[in-house]
């Protein structure tokens, strides 16, 4: 697929067939996370990809952390399960985050390079006719969340990218056009 077809063409998809993506398709795509531009060539990004028992324990968390924020008044088992099932909205799963550096700028660099990895990932999953999103769980911010899937102290959440075969098709949105964004100057 050509690439600016590719870009202009991906779409946040999130209904998905039962199939997790293989194995081999998802070394392919993390393969092309390590093209993305990254300063000094730290090579930051992390990339967790979510088996059964991980997914439970991620789950168990959601629902935890979202009964512990209910409102009051509200149905915390209801909030629960609601917080748990956002997690099997796609049969793959995969974690990014950033390894952290004792250079606060070089961890910005990296979280920005990162995220670079992350979009590769998608743009390639979209390139072989799956879908994907992006999201940023809060619970992957708590330490319940984080030990759910390995995430040590030393790295920072990034995002969660939901991948698989599509069940539906997404027209693009209307988009700003570049005057309203962009600033050329003398």
């Amino acid at each position: 697929m050509e690439v600016e077809k590719a870009i202009r063409t991906r779409r946040t998809i999130k209904a998905f067939e039962a199939d997790p993506v293989d194995r081999a398709t998802l070394e392919e795509l993390l393969e092309l996370a390590r093209w993305a531009p990254n300063h000094h060539l730290t090579n930051p990004w992390r990339f967790r990809v979510v088996g059964p028992r991980a997914l439970d324990a991620l789950k168990a968390a959601a629902a935890d952390v979202a009964r512990a924020g209910a409102p009051e008044g509200a149905d915390q088992e209801e909030l629960g399960r609601v917080a748990a099932a956002k997690l099997d909205r796609a049969p793959t799963l995969v974690v990014v985050s950033t390894k952290h550096s004792a250079d606060p700028v070089q961890d910005e660099e990296d979280a920005h390079a990162t995220a670079c990895a992350a979009y590769n990932v998608l743009l390639g999953a979209h390139a072989r006719g799956l879908a994907g999103y992006w999201r940023t769980p809060g619970v992957l911010r708590t330490e319940a969340g984080a030990d759910a899937v390995g995430l040590p102290r030393d790295e920072r959440f990034v995002g969660v990218l939901y991948l698989g075969r599509p069940r539906q098709t997404a027209d693009p949105p209307d988009r700003a056009p570049v005057a309203d964004y962009a600033t050329f100057l003398d």
